[in-house]
């Protein structure tokens, strides 16, 4: 039976009626969800000292109310096609403020960052493995819960699902999308409050605003005295920018990184969708740099990452199938519950460490325990809720992007295939 709804799309079956939301529904469902969020902060301040992200608290309490009405009132269906491109979008904005002088400066803290994620990685690996060993169930189950969905998110879940199944483990995919789901959650949850918590702990303070308000900033400060007069030109000019041409580089960068990911994909390669967007938005971004064509303005880059940020979470959520949660095995739990502590310590105790004990440590420490449990946006949302709060941390949102976002794929691809030879 069908019917009509100014609501959606009404469907009944087996008695219980499904709703399906349009694309333009869910948007306006994404954009209430962050203001209900930053309501909820404002009233609990439980929330706030949490530094739970409005994005992550908004579209948990829809995927909530999805779980309750399932299978009893209401099923919900959503078109979620915005969610990707809102995704595609929001890594376009951190290509285009990957300044090579930026890179450049802070090039050792890159690769730093980037071998205390390889390491989690590899951790996260043989905790997984030893685990379903010990609990008695498939060690490709527990490779699964390991770096393919916590590191990997996902993207890489889907990527590896298929892959899994080939080697013999039933339902493989379905318990990746579960298993990462939980990260996403666990992630949303943790990054902002382990960051924070280091933050008040050690008293810790952002550089002066007057050395890291702007990227811009950071950048023109390493060039030598002789190279500083044009940029800091092209930085008033850049204040005159139009938001318009800005959203037209954001757009144009998407574009040409379609085409750059399709022949990725066409050489055999996995990666995210984003990667190509990325490499582009990268690509523009240091030409701009140089020759002043785009008009880029950070101040709008960063509001356009700002807003495909936060409506980006809200629609994953939305699509949180916490159904699937509710029916894992309880040694799957075990795992990815031991995830979730081991991420923590090494975020804490290692990543704060070695990242120099400051406060930009300490924002990178929450974006650590962010993406190694779930996404990059994930993290950036809950750095985000640091930098906000706190003061802001240029280098740190840089270096997470980075590794986050790019460079831990390549690792972990090559750890996962590694380990699944091994164990088949």
């Amino acid at each position: 039976m069908r019917q009509g709804s100014d609501l959606g799309t009404m469907i009944t079956r087996d008695m219980v009626p499904t709703l399906r939301i349009s694309a333009v529904q869910v948007l306006a469902l994404a954009c209430l969800g962050v203001v209900a969020g930053v309501w909820l902060k404002r009233k609990i301040r439980l929330l706030d000292w949490l530094n739970i992200p409005a994005s992550v608290l908004g579209g948990f309490i829809y995927a909530l109310i999805a779980l309750l009405l399932r299978d009893r009132y209401l099923n919900l269906e959503f078109d979620l096609v915005l969610r990707d491109i809102l995704m595609v979008a929001f890594f376009t904005t951190v290509g285009l403020r990957a300044s090579v002088r930026l890179v450049r400066q802070g090039g050792a803290q890159v690769l730093r960052f980037w071998l205390l994620a390889s390491l989690g990685v590899v951790v996260q690996n043989v905790l997984g493995v030893g685990l379903a060993r010990l609990l008695g169930i498939d060690s490709l189950a527990g490779l699964i819960c390991g770096s393919v969905t916590m590191a990997g998110g996902p993207g890489t879940a889907l990527a590896f699902g298929q892959t899994f199944e080939r080697l013999g483990l039933r339902g493989a995919t379905d318990l990746a999308i579960a298993a990462a789901m939980f990260g996403i959650v666990a992630g949303g949850l943790l990054g902002g409050f382990a960051g924070g918590r280091l933050i008040e702990r050690g008293r810790l303070q952002p550089a002066p605003v007057e050395q890291a308000a702007t990227l811009e900033v950071v950048a023109y400060a390493a060039d030598p005295p002789e190279r500083r007069t044009p940029t800091l030109e092209g930085a008033r000019a850049s204040e005159k920018a139009s938001l318009m041409d800005n959203v037209a580089a954001v757009a144009v960068a998407m574009g040409i990184g379609s085409l750059i990911s399709l022949g990725i994909q066409r050489l055999g390669v996995v990666l995210p969708a984003y990667i190509g967007a990325m490499i582009a938005a990268a690509i523009i971004r240091n030409l701009d740099d140089r020759y002043r064509f785009a008009g880029l303005a950070q101040h709008h880059i960063d509001d356009i990452g700002g807003i495909s940020l936060n409506l980006f979470i809200v629609m994953a959520l939305l699509g949180l199938r916490l159904w699937e949660l509710v029916h894992l095995a309880v040694p799957v739990l075990v795992i990815l519950l031991a995830q979730v502590l081991l991420v923590w310590s090494l975020s804490v105790w290692m990543t704060f460490r070695w990242m120099n004990r400051d406060y930009e440590a300490a924002v990178m420490a929450g974006g650590y325990c962010g993406f190694m449990l779930g996404t990059t946006a994930n993290a950036l949302a809950a750095m985000g809720v640091l930098v906000e709060k706190y003061g802001p941390a240029p280098r740190a949102v840089l270096v997470v992007s980075l590794v986050g976002a790019f460079l831990i794929d390549f690792t972990n691809a090559t750890i996962i295939t590694a380990a699944a030879n091994l164990l088949r």
